[in-house]
């Protein structure tokens, strides 16, 4: 029999985003929950019926994850650059639409009516509080956009991305590291292989945490944190790419560890995309995905327009 043909650059762009959305879609039913609630209620894999809604959510329908990936791809795309005061602009008029869901840490940059370049700093000064994974969940399709930038450029623009809502520098480095994870995948190149080169591109102040939680010897159940903290998100949604061998069986492996299932999902499905490209994600699961997208006069985005702005980032890839 002969080899499979592996997927072309276009499918692991392709995969990076719409498996981040489906992953994320896949996961909001079960956010907050416990360990193993998806494989209790869907133990056969491919059986059907895991988008299932649940949790005000409707089945396939994405959250702020995505939604957010959606503005800063869109504002990507538009500019044929990155144009951060843009950005920011649309975050706020999203998040000043009432959105179902939006992290606590980004509504209260976007609504501090500070400048675009001063609210996150000026949040975390106060706060002292800004390493969740809020920024890392909408990296898709920046990180599709910048990874022919190469491995420096496109984890400074990573940070760039992440420092508009999230002051504090570990979330940052976090998204940089899956920034230089997909750029590796869309290469074709293996991401478990490349975590020490992308390791000692990592900020020294954040580097030994960085490298604790993703070493291979690492598991979930040894984070010290919830996941809806950056470094355990970031390291989960690792450590379900690196034990499976499949996208399905990674965001299954994500939704299963419970907690902030959404986002842990988005991140693995992310990176799952990139390694095994939008041909390994199931049809039932990007059938009924969808994105609403609030202040933005109602707009919807399905799997067809999410693979139509893939496009654009992926044309625009340098």
């Amino acid at each position: 029999m002969d080899d499979p043909v592996p997927p072309s650059r276009l499918d692991r762009a392709l995969g990076t985003v719409i498996g981040s959305a489906v992953g994320d879609a896949l996961g909001a039913p079960f956010e907050f929950g416990p360990e193993g609630a998806f494989s209790a209620r869907f133990p056969e894999p491919g059986a059907g019926g895991e988008m299932c809604g649940g949790g005000g959510w409707a089945p396939g329908e994405a959250t702020d994850d995505t939604q957010m990936a959606v503005l800063l791809g869109e504002s990507l795309a538009e500019h044929g650059r990155l144009e951060l005061p843009d950005v920011f602009r649309r975050f706020q008029r999203w998040a000043a639409a009432d959105p179902k869901d939006i992290g606590l840490q980004t509504e209260a940059v976007l609504s501090s009516g500070d400048p675009w370049d001063l609210a996150a700093a000026l949040h975390f000064q106060t706060s002292q509080r800004a390493a969740g994974n809020g920024a890392l969940m909408r990296a898709a399709t920046s990180a599709v956009y910048f990874a022919g930038t190469g491995r420096e450029s496109t984890m400074d623009a990573a940070r760039r991305i992440a420092a508009l809502t999230h002051g504090d520098r570990a979330a940052w480095e976090g998204t940089a590291v899956f920034h230089e994870l997909v750029r590796v995948a869309l290469t074709g190149g293996d991401p478990i292989a490349a975590l020490p080169d992308t390791l000692a591109a990592v900020h020294s102040d954040h580097r030994v945490r960085y490298a604790r939680v993703l070493a291979l010897d690492w598991h979930p159940d040894l984070a010290t944190e919830f996941n809806g903290a950056v470094w355990p998100c970031l390291a989960s949604a690792v450590w379900a790419l690196r034990t499976t061998s499949s996208y399905e069986t990674a965001v299954r492996a994500a939704v299963d560890l419970g907690g902030d299932t959404d986002t842990v999902a988005a991140v693995t499905g992310g990176l799952a995309g990139a390694v095994y490209g939008v041909g390994a994600i199931p049809g039932r699961w990007t059938e009924p995905l969808h994105v609403p997208l609030p202040g933005f006069g109602g707009r919807v985005l399905r799997t067809a327009e999410l693979a139509h702005l893939t496009r654009q980032l992926h044309t625009q890839d340098r």
